[in-house]
């Protein structure tokens, strides 16, 4: 099937590796973001994730159980192995995965297979979630694992809802106005040498292509790719010491009023610097990676 004719994967949700929990959702919060409650997952991790309108949402992830953690990398649970090797490379804070939401995660591993990607075997699981009158209910997920050997810092998967994820709507509410996520931003020095990755793991075929860098227009959220030089030119994004791949350096976010949050930043002390219409939030313990918010 050609590339044109496979059905788009859109943005699902963004893994944030945290030092802990309750360090995010202080930064979180004083970024003017709604967190969940705390969510154990059965493989030793947690986390408290942040609800968008649109239908993408972040996950703060935290270790909750070091014994359970690490029988799982011994079992070879890539999620768990990869977040492992992020916090050694990387450290306890960054971005270490981007999630597209999924109706067939067995088909999708097979093409990973097929396109010589994947990651580990598919993997099913579910954990418990808050509804919005206090109880809880079961949530199931499929994931399908995908990578590049060349990009050890950033991997991909695919998620296939099994059992439907409803976050109550107070939780999608956020004081900072924030609707969704508009874009990842990515870098690596040769950005053109990952763009196919990008378009095999969206399927999505409208791409732009920039003096530094390149742009895969998704459905609802774009993923871009630029050399780190032009990431500290135009957001002061200081290049990784992990050297060359792949390497998620900020997440751009859609708002109805930059006003509002720069008074939010403001009130909370929130070191932050404004350019071109934009405010950008440089990273913190508990929020891992350049916050960037622009005007929808």
């Amino acid at each position: 099937m050609s590339l044109s004719h496979r059905a788009q994967r859109p943005l699902d949700h963004i893994v944030l590796p945290v030092v802990d929990l309750a360090t995010a959702r202080l930064r979180l919060s004083a970024l003017g973001f709604s967190v969940a409650p705390d969510a154990r997952h059965p493989f030793g991790t947690e986390n408290a994730c942040v609800y968008f309108a649109e239908g993408t949402y972040l996950e703060p992830l935290g270790i909750a159980d070091l014994q359970i953690y690490g029988n799982h990398i011994r079992d070879g649970l890539q999620f768990v192995a990869r977040d492992k090797a992020f916090r050694f490379r990387v450290g306890e804070d960054g971005l270490s995965a981007i999630v597209f939401k999924s109706d067939d995660a067995a088909a999708d591993h097979e093409a990973f297979v097929a396109e010589g990607i994947a990651a580990g075997d598919l993997f099913r699981f579910s954990r418990t979630f808050q509804r919005e009158d206090g109880s809880e209910a079961e949530a199931g997920f499929r994931l399908a694992f995908a990578a590049d050997l060349r990009a050890p810092d950033l991997f991909f998967f695919t998620c296939e809802r099994l059992l439907p994820l409803s976050p109550p709507e107070a939780l999608m509410a956020h004081q900072n106005g924030v609707t969704g996520v508009a874009e990842v931003l990515i870098g690596e020095d040769n950005p053109m040498e990952f763009e196919p990755l990008l378009q095999q793991l969206s399927h999505c075929h409208e791409t732009e292509i920039h003096p530094h860098g390149v742009t895969v227009e998704g459905a609802g959220a774009d993923l871009s790719i630029f050399t780190h030089d032009h990431l500290r030119a135009r957001f002061g994004i200081d290049p990784p010491a992990t050297g060359r791949g792949l390497v998620g350096r900020a997440i751009v976010f859609e708002a109805a009023d930059i006003g509002n949050i720069a008074d939010i930043l403001a009130k909370n002390a929130v070191q932050h610097e404004t350019a071109d219409g934009m405010i950008c939030v440089p990273p913190a313990p508990g929020q891992g990676v350049t916050f960037i918010f622009k005007e929808a």
